[in-house]
């Protein structure tokens, strides 16, 4: 049977991509050598880790006052070392769910954080809007999507303070004006690799406001100034992440992957808007291009374990929704193709017409 992968993460990567990483862990770049076990100080590799630098660079058009590196562990290693570097005596946070509330707590070891803004009263179900941004924080911080509520930012806010972004789930889904940002990071483990490799995106100026000493793996400046190579980096992650940046090129950049995006997302929330048997969950003009959240509509809860099983037998895998909102989510990231959404919405359709 055919299966069409939702997974939210880690999640589904191009057959291409990884086609090129099943040779290279058998012969990386014909040296005979397996990409497991290849020296990162080899030249090939730093090859592959100046490509991905530079990919990274043409499809985000990165300006050249931003340096960009690659640091093992996943995004929650962030929630900590950001404030450890840039916290000095207050940050402002936006609290729009589970990412935003962990980054907070580790936040207050550091200093005095102001919670801005939040979407706590209606369970995370909408962006906050409207709020003013203090001007005397040190940052200013928000995570672009939310993987488990199915919010997301649809515009590069203005911020008159450093601004900082989580963007674990939707980085390279779509065109961002990265001079807007101070610092952009996230793990791989949604669009562009394995789990086990962070990317940071960091503008010059921030590198000389680091607050207080620290240790050595703790402070950006080391990542910037070893070029991602202080240790020994995730090289497996790092290449398949080089050889997804190639395959988005290819495919026609990032308007071309927003285009698909867009379109994905306009079905499967189409059909969820129509169905009797579905509602989604957040506010429509914050629905996520990435993580696409519903319920069995009202009357109808009983139906879920039947729908799961029923979209199992189908070959649907990774709907189910979050242990904390429930329910069903489908991930639509890069790599997934609009015929698994198609299956998807035929799936909904078959069900709707079982139980009319």
């Amino acid at each position: 049977m055919k299966k069409y992968n939702f997974n939210a993460g880690p999640s589904i990567l191009p057959d291409v991509v990884l086609e090129a990483a099943a040779k290279a862990i058998i012969d990386f770049n014909g040296t005979g050598l397996s990409l497991l076990s290849i020296s990162h100080r080899t030249p090939e590799f730093e090859a592959v880790l100046a490509e991905a630098q530079s990919l990274f660079r043409e499809l985000l058009n990165i300006p050249d006052n931003y340096k960009i590196y690659f640091v093992g562990g996943g995004a929650s290693t962030q929630f900590f070392h950001i404030p450890a570097n840039f916290l000095g005596k207050k940050a402002g946070y936006v609290n729009t769910g589970v990412w935003t509330k962990k980054a907070i707590k580790e936040a207050k070891f550091y200093g005095e954080v102001e919670v801005v803004a939040t979407s706590e009263d209606k369970n995370f179900s909408y962006i906050p809007k409207g709020y003013t941004i203090p001007e005397d924080l040190d940052y200013f911080y928000i995570c672009t999507n939310n993987t488990i509520y199915g919010t997301e930012y649809k515009e590069d806010i203005d911020s008159p303070v450093p601004l900082i972004a989580d963007m674990s789930s939707d980085i390279l889904s779509r065109p961002v004006d990265v001079s807007k940002y101070a610092m952009i990071y996230g793990g791989a483990q949604k669009n562009l690799a394995p789990a086990g490799v962070s990317f940071v995106i960091i503008r010059d100026d921030m590198l000389e406001k680091v607050v207080r000493p620290l240790p050595t793996m703790m402070n950006v400046n080391t990542h910037v100034e070893n070029n991602s190579m202080f240790n020994t980096p995730p090289v497996f992650p790092i290449y398949v992440l080089r050889e997804t940046l190639k395959w988005m090129k290819a495919e026609g950049g990032m308007a071309e992957i927003y285009r698909r995006n867009v379109e994905k997302a306009a079905l499967l929330y189409a059909e969820i808007d129509r169905n009797s048997l579905f509602r989604g969950t957040v506010a429509e003009e914050d629905r996520s291009l990435m993580n696409i959240c519903f319920v069995m509509s009202e009357g109808n809860e009983a139906l879920m374990p039947e729908f799961l099983e029923f979209a199992k037998s189908h070959g649907m895998v990774g709907i189910k929704g979050h242990r904390l909102s429930g329910g069903f989510r489908a991930s639509c990231y890069n790599a997934c193709p609009k015929e698994s959404v198609e299956a998807l919405v035929a799936c909904m359709q078959e069900f709707e017409q079982m139980h009319k």
